[in-house]
């Protein structure tokens, strides 16, 4: 019966995630499948990959034939860098041991690869996010100082009208001072005038 090693998907509609499964080869991608191995998700950055590494590489060795998105996930996490090394144990280059010290070493510098880029990602991510928070923050910097501009000329328009109505209020009072001053002085002005008459009238009588 010929096996392969293949994705079987899983999710809803532009947000799939898969199983990595080993199934026959003529049954449907979604169907019946004979061990689920790992699961891979590409909605992450970096994807998430759950592997059995001893069982994907059990049945890499028993002949199953990966895809070439399982082939790629299978030399991400090693199982085909163990199977060149346990070929290398055959052929007697080196014991066992020894391949296990390399393939330790490998998946440790692989680790580390995979650390830095995660690491790298949320620095950048952080970058961003204080990068729009710095934006923000002047929008509404900017906001504010427009809002207490308008304020400000508010304000000064408020006080020069309060200061026009002020002066025309002491206008007002300005000339109803001088009007009485004036209505005062007129009886003082017109008394001898009015004492002329007075004694004329009292000659016409004597007459």
């Amino acid at each position: 019966m010929p096996v392969k090693m293949r994705l079987a998907r899983h999710g809803r509609k532009r947000y799939a995630y898969y199983h990595i499964v080993v199934a026959d080869s003529r049954a449907p991608r979604d169907g019946r499948y004979i061990e689920r191995i790992g699961t891979y998700n590409p909605n992450t950055d970096p994807a998430t990959i759950d592997l059995d590494f001893d069982k994907a590489y059990d049945w890499l060795v028993k002949g199953a034939q990966p895809t070439d998105t399982v082939r790629a996930i299978l030399s991400y996490k090693g199982v085909l860098y163990k199977k060149h090394l346990m070929g290398g144990v055959k052929k007697g280059a080196f014991d066992e041991a020894e391949a296990e010290k390399r393939l330790e070493s490998w998946i440790a510098a692989k680790d580390a690869k995979i650390q830095a880029k995660i690491d790298r990602l949320a620095g950048d991510a952080a970058a961003e996010a204080e990068k729009q928070l710095d934006a923000e923050k002047k929008v509404n910097e900017e906001r504010a100082a427009a809002i207490a501009a308008r304020e400000a000329e508010l304000a000064a328009e408020v006080a020069a009208a309060a200061a026009a109505e002020k002066a025309e209020a002491e206008a007002e009072v300005a000339e109803e001072e001088e009007v009485v001053a004036e209505v005062e002085e007129t009886p003082e002005a017109e008394a001898p005038a009015v004492e002329e008459e007075a004694s004329e009238e009292e000659k016409g009588a004597e007459s």
